[in-house]
């Protein structure tokens, strides 16, 4: 069987010296640490900034240019009150998604009292990483831009500036839905305005002039359509990954499956919680994942 440079890595792994834990500074306490997490890197904040930015824009455009300056009252309050609630639930979702752990395992954790703790028996392998020195749980990635090994690591997006792993996914698959959800309501809005305004005086169907109206109408038109096609291929390719169970580094790296198989009802469960209800839908709701297995550590 060809050996692949992966293999070549995992042999190396395999070695007891490879581990080196007299290296490894003892990880500080969590009460050292905090409880906020947040990535300062400078592209994933400016992403970050930009998208609060352009929902302010959309929200912005809804209110002042189409429905504010509207004769139908009972039109302009549904579509307000249904926008905001949207928009509201799409920038919470952000919001936890970005300042979510997303599962980081405790940096330096590869300490010989911690091995210890383990219980290897003969003919068992944990897997060290050199990059943060931690012991790696199976099925967990090294991200260079948090610079933590992130449990179930599916990527590193910069639009909420942190890692998508275990304990953030179901934020940032409701942050992708309820962006597509207001960019179709957007476009909608804007198709109807727009025939509105032909029907009527278009100095009569908003506050501002025609051409200020036009180009505003036009930028969220363009912005509705473009963060519709690339949340709606997102949620997509995030919720087959669930079903899957195969995060998308795993897919990328057609990595062998060692874990069980699962329904994929099951698999929603565990990342959006237990039971089903409305609170699978609400970015306030953190699910119930339990407590991590210290015998994942080991192969």
């Amino acid at each position: 069987m060809m050996i692949t440079p992966v293999h070549r890595a995992r042999d190396i792994e395999r070695k007891p010296e490879y581990l080196q834990p007299e290296k490894c500074v003892p990880p500080p306490s969590r009460a050292a640490l905090g409880t906020m997490w947040f990535i300062r890197d400078g592209c994933g904040i400016a992403c970050a900034v930009v998208t609060w930015m352009l929902v302010f824009y959309a929200d912005f455009v809804v209110l002042l240019v189409m429905l504010v300056p509207s004769r139908d009252y009972v039109y302009s309050v549904i579509n307000g009150t249904l926008f905001n609630t949207l928009a509201f639930l799409a920038l919470a979702s952000h919001f936890r998604a970005m300042l979510t752990d997303p599962g980081a395992v405790p940096k330096g954790n590869a300490t010989k009292e911690f091995i210890e703790s383990l219980q290897l028996k003969p003919g068992q392998v944990v897997y060290k990483c050199p990059k943060c020195c931690s012991i790696k749980p199976d099925r967990a990635h090294h991200c260079s831009v948090c610079k933590r090994c992130i449990r179930k690591m599916d990527h590193h997006c910069p639009w909420v500036n942190n890692c998508v792993g275990e304990n953030n996914q179901k934020y940032f698959v409701l942050f992708t839905m309820y962006i597509a959800l207001i960019s179709l309501h957007a476009l909608i809005m804007v198709g109807f305005h727009f025939l509105y305004c032909f029907e009527e005086d278009w100095t009569k169907c908003s506050s501002f002039s025609p051409p200020t109206t036009v180009i505003l109408l036009i930028l969220l038109c363009f912005e509705a359509l473009l963060f519709l096609i690339f949340t709606s291929v997102m949620f997509g390719t995030q919720v087959h990954s669930i079903c899957t169970d195969e995060t998308g580094i795993e897919q990328l790296k057609k990595e062998e499956r060692r874990w069980a198989k699962k329904t994929k009802w099951m698999n929603m469960k565990a990342v959006f919680g237990h039971p089903f209800s409305i609170a699978w839908l609400s970015p306030f709701a953190t699910p119930d994942q339990g407590k991590a297995d210290p015998y994942q550590y080991v192969v």
